[in-house]
């Protein structure tokens, strides 16, 4: 019976361990009075004012999720990281918010899921090449990097997020067979070169320098289009992406509605801000939602300007809920 119950002593103490420290905001300059217990899994130090990386880290042997975003971490403070074989079964590693210029070494993390080391000052991809293939999602926005490169080994990848930096041209994606959302707004991209990637269900390339649509057709599985605030004059290209639901082409160059009336799963449709002159043909060209069309944005242009505007949508779209910022539900 006393067995029994120092094993049971030794259960409480056990599951009694904590796993979770989060310690967003504390605003602490250094972990010196700080106790980090073995048991850790998870350790939160977002938004922060730390500039070097505790060793005691290194030691954490059941660590999975490791948050540094938004504190003072340099390229020279993050280096102690790629020795760490005590914590190399990481799987979450954010660098997001800080002072980094390079992508920093993170071979040693063998089944890592997630890397995050947006919004720092990183120039180049160059290192994304030692990050293990079992990513599954890969967050570098807000940086200065100008080329897609070193990501081709990310063959179960299904997030990239490279929004809001310096690239001109897609390329490198044909081996993302597995990539389901991807991120490119703010970039100085001219032309769509996907690949023919045929999971991606989310792709956003708003505010580039697009002046055509041209491209997506073989990615039959998309739901999600973002293509706002760039120069495309046409819609085409879009009657195979038969499981759209969002549909983005806001301020760009358009002066008819096109090539969208086999998108029967159509739910949202922003069109503001271009040069659509009239609502004649409406109908037509959006057939095959106008049950299932829940949404729709045309204002700003010509076509807006018209008495019976508001009162003809809803005619065509009898389930509509929002007209513009107009709510009807």
């Amino acid at each position: 019976m006393e067995n029994q119950s120092d094993n049971s002593d030794r259960m409480w103490e056990y599951s009694a361990a904590p796993t979770v420290l989060d310690l967003t905001s504390y605003q602490v300059h250094d972990l010196d009075s700080v106790e980090l217990p073995p048991s850790l899994t998870e350790l939160d130090l977002t938004t922060n004012r730390l500039s070097a990386l505790d060793p005691r880290i290194g030691q954490l042997p059941n660590l999975k999720k490791l948050s540094l975003r938004q504190n003072l971490i340099t390229d020279a403070a993050v280096e102690p990281l790629s020795s760490w074989h005590t914590v190399s079964d990481l799987e979450e590693l954010v660098l997001r918010d800080n002072q980094l210029k390079k992508i920093p070494d993170a071979a040693i993390f063998k089944k890592l899921l997630v890397f995050d080391v947006s919004f720092n000052e990183i120039s180049s991809l160059n290192g994304l090449s030692k990050v293990s293939s079992t990513l599954r999602e890969l967050y570098v926005s807000k940086n200065e990097v100008t080329k897609m490169e070193e990501i081709e080994h990310f063959h179960e990848l299904q997030i990239l997020e490279l929004g809001s930096n310096r690239l001109r041209v897609m390329e490198l994606l044909d081996s993302l067979k597995n990539l389901q959302e991807l991120w490119l707004g703010r970039n100085r991209i001219r032309t769509v070169n996907l690949c023919g990637l045929k999971c991606i269900k989310k792709i956003s390339l708003q505010s580039n320098r697009l002046t055509s649509m041209i491209g997506f057709q073989k990615c039959v599985a998309l739901e999600e289009l973002y293509l706002s605030h760039n120069g495309i004059a046409k819609m085409e290209g879009l009657s195979t992406l038969v499981n759209l639901r969002v549909l983005d082409v806001s301020a760009n160059k358009l002066t008819e509605i096109n090539d969208i009336e086999n998108l029967t799963k159509l739910e949202d449709l922003w069109l503001n801000d271009n040069n659509i002159a009239s609502l004649e043909g409406l109908e037509e060209a959006v057939s095959g939602a106008r049950e299932k069309l829940t949404t729709i944005y045309l204002e700003r242009n010509p076509c807006a300007q018209s008495s019976n505007y508001t009162s003809t949508l809803r005619q065509i779209f009898p389930n509509i809920e929002q007209i513009d910022s107009e709510v009807y539900a």
